[in-house]
């Protein structure tokens, strides 16, 4: 199965990337999670400020190929916690999408629901992620403090089911 990107979003990314100022930039390490904790590293995210929000450039190995939900977190940490039906569950210590303004729903990340929500992360047949991510209305004050969460499937940015799905947590890192 192939999965195409838009070259305009590519090209705009890159762009973007060349305006990057050197103490602008935040390394968020990667790791799988399970309901035992973390397990290994599968790469880092490289997180940029400038005049247009955060870039986040993955460079991520061994994940599933397809679209993946992709998350800021409110609580900077990546352990299991006991579900609502005292379950251990992968990552839920890092907690729900942040929502600093209550804003209770899930619109994506150009629209004016939580911030949580940044673009889909896409990985190749290979199991590689490495496209470049803009989340525009995000600032590094925002991200820090939080964990980035990767989700088992894609994202779809609605209300319904759970705050637009995108299956369980399997990769994590805290943002530093």
């Amino acid at each position: 199965m192939r999965y195409s990107v838009p070259l305009t979003g590519i090209a705009a990314a890159l762009l973007l990337a060349t305006s990057v100022q050197a103490n602008d930039t935040i390394e968020v390490d990667m790791h799988r999670v399970s309901a035992d904790g973390m397990d290994e590293s599968i790469g880092r995210v490289t997180i940029e400020a400038n005049e247009h929000g955060l870039l986040l450039t993955p460079s991520l190995t061994d994940l599933q190929p397809g679209v993946h939900g992709f998350h800021v977190h409110q609580n900077a940490s990546c352990e299991p916690a006991k579900d609502g039906e005292g379950k251990m569950t992968a990552a839920l210590s890092a907690g729900g999408h942040y929502d600093p303004e209550d804003t209770g729903t899930h619109q994506g990340p150009y629209a004016d629901g939580h911030l949580g929500d940044l673009p889909a992360l896409t990985v190749n047949q290979d199991g590689e992620a490495n496209l470049p991510l803009l989340a525009p209305r995000l600032n590094m004050e925002d991200i820090q403090g939080r964990a980035l969460i990767i989700h088992a499937g894609g994202d779809t940015y609605a209300d319904e089911p759970h705050l637009g799905g995108g299956g369980a947590r399997v990769a994590c890192g805290v943002v530093k």
